[in-house]
């Protein structure tokens, strides 16, 4: 247990840092940033406890407010996925899956867990720059916020999962 909880806490601090010293200087057509932290939330195992994903994702989401200067708009949205992801997990399991099974494209294989991971990111944008845009004043920005930084997300994801250790 212990173990588990320095590992998703070393995990925590390189996604906060990789976040806040490079990705939050790539602004993309001035609208679009990828957002790597989400897959945070995206990496837990089947039987992790519901409330350890709250506040695990609570927790990435305040050293992220913390860092980039958004008082409490990536908390909120990190604490929703974070409440979203095990039933969300569940409906892209197959019904004799192992209980500790971790989300990968490995585990789920490529379709479903492309779809599992564009259903979470995409919703973590839309209730992010919701959050940060308070209106729908400009909508044609929040619009190209939330596509924008949702597909740049997802590709970076996919991409950092294709690597990741089996």
């Amino acid at each position: 247990m212990a173990i588990d909880i320095l590992r998703r806490l070393l995990t925590l601090v390189v996604f906060c840092l990789i976040q806040a010293l490079v990705l939050n200087q790539i602004h993309l057509f001035d609208c679009a940033t990828p957002l790597l932290y989400v897959y945070f939330v995206i990496m837990f195992p089947r039987n992790y406890p519901k409330w350890g994903v709250l506040l695990w994702s609570f927790a990435m989401g305040l050293c992220i407010d913390m860092f980039s200067n958004t008082p409490g708009m990536a908390s909120a949205s990190l604490t929703l996925i974070g409440a979203l992801q095990p039933y969300l997990l569940e409906l892209f399991l197959p019904r004799d899956a192992e209980e500790n099974i971790k989300s990968s494209a490995a585990t789920l294989g490529w379709p479903k867990f492309s779809t599992f991971t564009i259903i979470l990111v995409f919703i973590y944008c839309l209730v992010f720059f919701s959050i940060e845009a308070l209106s729908f004043f400009n909508w044609l920005l929040w619009l190209e916020s939330v596509v924008g930084s949702a597909v740049l997300t997802i590709a970076l994801i996919l991409t950092l999962d294709s690597l990741r250790k089996k």
